[in-house]
């Protein structure tokens, strides 16, 4: 039989042990809790592209290009790329007297297709590189288009590259890898840029070299 000392500590060590599971329970889910909380997000992760201004957001357009465009690829450490201009797919260059809001556009998808294809790790070259720093009155600089300061371009396995299709409300940009030395196209994304990505909706634009007004029309 239980003397009436042991039922006393037993029911204590009862009510002790209950106490100790209810601030295990509570701790589990406090941290359960802050896991949660802590977990690490993309930069666009959350963003609502729906309220979203297309003004000012050109990099958030990259970021979603580069996602497709690097969905299928694995980087490989041996592997060198090189990001070359983004051009208009009707005449494969560049043109200033191309007066367009995303005129500049083929320049930024270059640019920011560098930081993407580097933030993934796929080792970019900087083929705009000059042999030395270049000093002037008003600055200095390493990067140039000057083909006699340009230094000696190392192995390039694969371009990364594209055209641009403009539309009236902005430019379906098509992005591509080529393989270098037999030229396959090793992956590809499409993705719509707005036009109002650089400058705010404007009344006059141009459409195959005239002038239009386009208050009222959107």
């Amino acid at each position: 039989m239980i003397n009436n000392d042991s039922r006393v500590f037993l029911t204590e060590s009862i009510r002790r042990l209950a106490i100790v599971l209810s601030y295990a329970t509570l701790c589990v889910g406090l941290l359960a809790g802050c896991s949660t909380l802590d977990e690490p997000k993309s930069q666009f992760a959350q963003t609502d592209t729906s309220d979203v201004s297309a003004l000012g957001n050109v990099e958030y357009h990259t970021y979603l290009l580069a996602n497709e465009l690097f969905a299928d690829m694995n980087p490989a450490r041996q592997s060198r790329y090189a990001v070359v201009g983004f051009v208009p797919a009707d005449t494969m260059k560049y043109s200033a007297d191309h007066q367009n809001p995303l005129m500049l556009l083929g320049h930024q998808l270059e640019q920011g297709m560098i930081t993407e294809a580097t933030k993934r790790g796929f080792p970019t070259q900087e083929f705009k590189l000059s042999n030395d720093i270049i000093v002037s009155d008003e600055s200095d600089r390493v990067l140039t288009r000057d083909i006699d300061q340009l230094s000696n371009v190392e192995r390039v396995d694969f371009y990364i590259t594209g055209t641009m299709v403009y539309q009236e409300s902005g430019a379906v940009v098509n992005a591509r890898i080529i393989n270098a030395r037999n030229k396959n196209i090793v992956a590809a994304a499409t993705r719509f840029f707005p036009a109002e990505l650089f400058w705010r909706e404007e009344q006059v634009t141009t459409r195959n070299g005239k002038l239009y007004r386009t208050e009222g029309t959107r």
